[in-house]
């Protein structure tokens, strides 16, 4: 696979440009400020409907524009797809394929596969949960396209569900003498159990397929430094109080209908305090993706350079598992039907290697350069490493020219 054209109009700093690559190695080079990264987000914005940087799309819209227009053009095998997205502030995205309106956006899920590789990856190790839920979602979509839908109707339950929370403990705070009806909230226990019990389940068997690849990737970068193991924390077993039983830690992972039934279980027994909380205590949005270096927990553990490491063993990971193809076995919920030819995703390198030493520099270039395609943005030339020759892309005011 390989991205082999991409346009923008009105997105980010840019007003309208059209650019050609290639397979291979293919360098962004421009002064800082420039729109280099803004490129790469346009690509990873195809593949996975979100931006690396912005959590809101409306950010993407050059001010002043209406809307703005991504187009790409994606090469997998000898079959080329056109896909163009149209992102509207304050209205739903639009999305055609081949020329044909998509009925839905995310209908263009799965036609380009992309790695992308930031600075801002350093916050998978020391950041928040959240974006730690973010990258194994992410992957799951890149793997499972329909995973898409499943986590949109989970946000949606999720937020009703909070609002009756809320509402339910407001009630019982202004009259103590009664109790508020709480049919209601048994129908969306019932919806955030069965969508969150496969989240919970397509999560826990990611992790188990990835973490070989997280080991074998770490040992590479740091050079047999460490020993980086990743692990799924539930609030499923936290508040059944069983976590070796509940998320799969010892043997398999737990089934859908297994963990469906122990989320009810536990906001049958929480729903007293979540009711006082105004907020939903248990389910996937509360989880975590656990990262151990050494035994020992990398945030707050790891230095900067071990954390850079796992940051990109993690990326690296999911290269290769995308690349090998997920696991077929019977019950598995990572393999794709129509997952087609040639799945090795595009690999994205935003302004990485400046931020590494040289020794991580060399080996994260050695381990890429042989990928189908590889996207580096980068200040200056003495950045893109000598391994990594190629299509190099001048990037100055507004304009990307090819360097002879």
């Amino acid at each position: 696979m390989y991205i082999s054209h991409l346009s923008l109009a009105d997105f980010r700093s840019y007003t309208s440009v059209d650019v050609e690559l290639e397979p291979g190695v293919n360098a962004f080079v421009g002064p800082n400020g420039q729109g280099k990264t803004n490129l790469v987000e346009a690509i990873g914005y195809v593949a996975t409907l979100g931006s690396h940087r912005v959590p809101s799309d409306a950010a993407l819209v050059r001010a002043g524009a209406p809307r703005a227009v991504i187009r790409t053009r994606i090469v997998r095998g000898d079959r080329a797809s056109t896909v163009e997205i149209e992102i509207t502030p304050g209205k739903a995205n639009r999305a055609r394929i081949n020329r044909a309106p998509a009925s839905r956006p995310r209908d263009v899920l799965g036609i380009a596969r992309t790695v992308l590789f930031a600075p801002e990856d350093l916050a998978l190790v020391k950041g928040d949960p959240d974006g730690r839920r973010k990258f194994l979602d992410q992957l799951a979509v890149l793997l499972v396209p329909r995973f898409a839908g499943v986590l949109s109707d989970y946000d949606r339950v999720l937020r009703q569900r909070s609002a009756l929370l809320k509402s339910a403990g407001g009630a019982m705070r202004a009259s103590r003498s009664q109790s508020p009806d709480l049919r209601t909230l048994d129908v969306w226990d019932a919806k955030l159990a069965s969508t969150g019990a496969e989240i919970i389940a397509l999560r826990l068997q990611l992790v188990e397929a990835l973490q070989p690849y997280v080991a074998a990737a770490y040992e590479q970068v740091s050079s047999g430094q460490g020993e980086a193991h990743v692990a799924y924390r539930s609030s499923l077993a936290a508040a059944l109080e069983e976590a070796s039983d509940v998320v799969g830690q010892q043997g398999q992972p737990l089934g859908v209908a297994d963990l469906e039934a122990q989320l009810l279980t536990a906001m049958t027994s929480l729903r007293s305090k979540e009711i006082d909380r105004g907020v939903c205590l248990v389910g996937p949005h509360r989880d975590d993706l656990v990262l151990t270096l050494g035994g020992l927990p990398a945030k707050g553990y790891a230095s900067h350079g071990e954390s850079w490491s796992f940051a990109l063993a993690l990326r690296l990971a999911s290269y290769r598992l995308l690349t090998d193809g997920a696991p077929q076995a019977s019950g598995s919920l990572l393999w794709s039907p129509d997952w087609g030819p040639d799945g090795e995703p595009v690999l994205l390198l935003d302004d990485v290697f400046a931020e590494l030493d040289v020794r991580r520099r060399d080996r994260l270039a050695d381990l890429v350069a042989g990928a189908n395609q590889v996207i580096i943005t980068a200040a200056v030339p003495d950045d893109v490493p000598a391994q990594l020759q190629g299509l190099r892309l001048d990037v100055l005011d507004g304009q990307v020219t090819r360097r002879a």
